[in-house]
């Protein structure tokens, strides 16, 4: 019987796919890989765009078709055969892409081609991928010496390894703790339809009672709306040491040792090919050119937020005492006395809106913005295999009835998934030797409360702002015209400019001719009444300079990290932070906490020296929508504009070659200011 993942198919076989299939088929793929790649060069001495660069991106693209759904799978339905199969992978994978990274045969065959007079006749998407190519050959250590291209492979897999294990250990740190609950005092202040879920996980676990667990819904709800203080402080101590030394699972999934394994691994490989720190090495494929620039971006930001954040964090100290005679607001009260502050002021709470924001309202409103922005018809499909009966499939076409792209969409949290959301690939557009294209294919997730009996999951503002987040990530995968595997959709993309597509999304939820599509109450199908809309868009900005600086302490936390890591100091994990938050954090820290030890973005998530890259693309994508606020925000032939200029092209230019071909001229910050609130008019100084 032929292994499931080798059949090269349009879509996963998910059903099919047992953990003993996993590293048969991935060895099998790697070694075929290695074979085809050693007689390609072997066998030609002129080679061409259609001789080497073809093979090899058909090669590329049958593995990363077999190791998707793995990957996926394994952070959606995790079991330990499959995490075992999935880790026992990692380094051969490692391996592989350092021993092609490193095969100085390979790179003199794309040396050959970019100096013959076949490169001036190519497409600039294809120039594009042979000059992506040998970037990458360059930071895979094709250019050292033997010892030290060992040395860098070895590395290699160490890291993959190290990371895969980080975020194993904040999955498992999550999955087990819960508080079980027989007193419904405890829960006072919450919203109802938390108390229902935390029922409904209670009765699926056999307990009586309510369960309490560390999934971020449930997280969120009882640090925002418990008024019982003593459950808020347990909560956000079990939540800020997950995966530690301390707290009620002290050291049982402890990642102090990996992150300390991890920086220092980047650290060594970054010195083996001619860079001062990782740093440097994240920026050699970034838009941000040095690290004195990505510095000084994060620092001006900071200096300009931090007079906001400290008269916000006055005003929320002042009102706690003033109204609920609290002496001094910790850490487990910022959240709680925020919303009541918010409440007061503004009069409307994320609780307030969730009845107006039913999952399917929200999905199909979020068609229509698609529909009006590209004229793309959405439409679901049913039939496909799926990996949980709450997946739901869909697929996009075109105004000529072509199909453009399909994606899973997997919304709600549960045990054995990975918390957060996020979009990934399944299938990449490309051409195919037949001439017709492969449809590209998206996995959207998300961790959203599930849906209770016949009540359908009602989502927060901020959860739409989430939904609507990923999907842009999707679309700009999706709807790329890119005939090359490594520079269609995301591929080839600067990371600092990645996030420039799917926060450019998140600007139609603000508005009122969107959302009187977005929204509808879940019982009337009511849209969200204007005094709700008046209140949202009022309570916007609040708190907008310290949501600002929190997502500036990740940034300089994250860069300084790698810029500053040396052997002799080691990581310096802690001390690094701690410096960050006393020059910039206006709120209090808890001495207990350690959210670096589950900061996967950055020690399991691709971001390292690169979570800056949020603030930079919203430069971008603020600036961006500006043109939609001048021209009206379903302007057709600006939403045309921007899906040629930018969504179709993929990876196939610079970035900032792609806004100027859309914008017309360079990026201005003060279009994220003006968004974010932080002008002096905004507050009246």
């Amino acid at each position: 019987m032929t292994n499931p993942l080798l059949k090269d198919t349009p879509l996963p076989l998910f059903k099919e796919i047992k953990a003993q299939d996993v590293e048969p088929a991935i060895l099998e793929l790697i070694n075929l890989n290695l074979k085809t790649i050693d007689e390609l060069v072997a066998t030609q001495a002129a080679p061409t765009w259609a001789t080497l660069i073809e093979p090899i991106e058909d090669l590329d693209d049958n593995l990363s078709k077999a190791w998707s759904p793995v990957g996926h799978l394994n952070a959606v339905v995790n079991t330990p055969e499959l995490r075992t199969a999935y880790n026992n992978c990692l380094p051969k994978l490692s391996e592989y892409s350092t021993k092609v990274g490193q095969n100085q045969a390979l790179y003199a065959a794309y040396l050959h081609l970019q100096s013959s007079p076949e490169f001036s006749q190519l497409t600039g998407e294809q120039q594009k991928v042979i000059t992506n190519a040998l970037r990458d050959f360059k930071l895979q250590g094709v250019a050292l010496a033997q010892d030290k291209r060992e040395e860098f492979a070895s590395l290699s897999q160490t890291l993959s390894q190290l990371e895969s294990q980080f975020q194993d250990n904040v999955m498992d740190a999550t999955d087990h703790w819960h508080l079980d609950v027989t007193d419904s005092q405890l829960l006072a202040g919450l919203p109802e339809q938390a108390i229902k879920l935390a029922k409904q996980v209670a009765e699926k676990a056999n307990v009586s009672g309510w369960r309490l667990t560390l999934d971020f819904p449930c997280y969120q709800s009882i640090i925002t709306y418990a008024d019982n203080r003593q459950l808020r402080k347990q909560i956000h101590e079990a939540y800020f040491t997950r995966a530690s030394e301390l707290g009620p699972d002290a050291g049982k999934f402890d990642n102090s040792a990996l992150m300390e394994k991890i920086v220092a691994t980047r650290h060594e490989m970054a010195k083996l090919l001619g860079f001062n720190n990782y740093a440097e090495r994240s920026l050699a494929k970034k838009m941000a050119k040095t690290p004195e620039q990505v510095m000084g971006f994060l620092q001006d930001l900071a200096k300009r937020a931090k007079p906001y954040a400290q008269k916000e964090f006055a005003e929320l100290t002042a009102f706690a005492k003033g109204e609920y005679d609290l002496e001094k607001c910790e850490p487990w009260d910022v959240a709680y006395y925020s919303e009541k502050l918010r409440q007061k002021r503004f009069a409307i709470s994320q609780e307030t809106l969730r009845p107006y924001f039913p999952h399917l309202k929200v999905i199909n409103g979020m068609f229509e913005v698609v529909k009006r922005l590209y004229n793309l018809r959405i439409q679901e499909k049913t039939g496909v295999e799926v990996w949980h009966p709450d997946v739901r499939f869909y697929e996009i076409y075109d105004n000529n009835n072509t199909l453009r792209g399909q994606f899973y969409l997997d919304l709600f949290a549960r045990n054995q998934k990975r918390g957060g959301a996020w979009m990934d690939e399944a299938r990449v557009r490309r051409k195919l030797k037949n001439g017709q294209y492969q449809t590209p294919v998206a996995y959207l997730t998300c961790n959203f409360r599930a849906p209770i009996g016949d009540m359908p999951s009602l989502l927060t503002h901020d959860e739409v702002l989430t939904m609507f987040h990923e999907f842009g990530h999707g679309l700009h995968h999706m709807l790329t015209k890119m005939e090359c595997a490594s520079v269609s959709g995301i591929n080839g993309v600067a990371w600092d400019a990645v996030e420039l597509p799917s926060q450019f999304m998140e600007n139609w939820c603000w508005e009122k001719e969107a959302l009187a599509f977005i929204s509808g109450h879940y019982q009337t199908n009511e849209p969200l009444p204007d005094d709700l809309l008046e209140k949202m868009h009022r309570a916007k900005n609040f708190q907008a300079g310290m949501m600002l600086l929190r997502q500036l302490e990740f940034s300089l936390f994250d860069f300084r990290l790698h810029l500053e890591y040396t052997p002799q100091k080691g990581a310096r994990v802690q001390e690094i932070l701690d410096e960050v938050r006393a020059q910039y954090s206006v709120t209090p820290i808890a001495p207990y906490n350690r959210f670096q030890h589950s900061f996967g973005h950055i020690f399991s998530g691709g971001y390292a020296a690169g979570y800056y890259s949020y603030l930079w693309a919203e430069v971008l994508s603020q600036d961006a929508y500006s043109k939609f606020e001048k021209d009206g925000i379903f302007n057709a032939n600006t939403g045309q504009d921007f899906l040629h200029k930018v969504l179709e092209k993929g990876g196939s230019e610079e970035p900032d070659v792609l806004f100027r071909d859309f914008r017309g001229r360079d990026p201005d910050i003060s279009a994220l200011l003006q968004h974010r609130g932080l002008t002096e008019q905004a507050f009246g100084e």
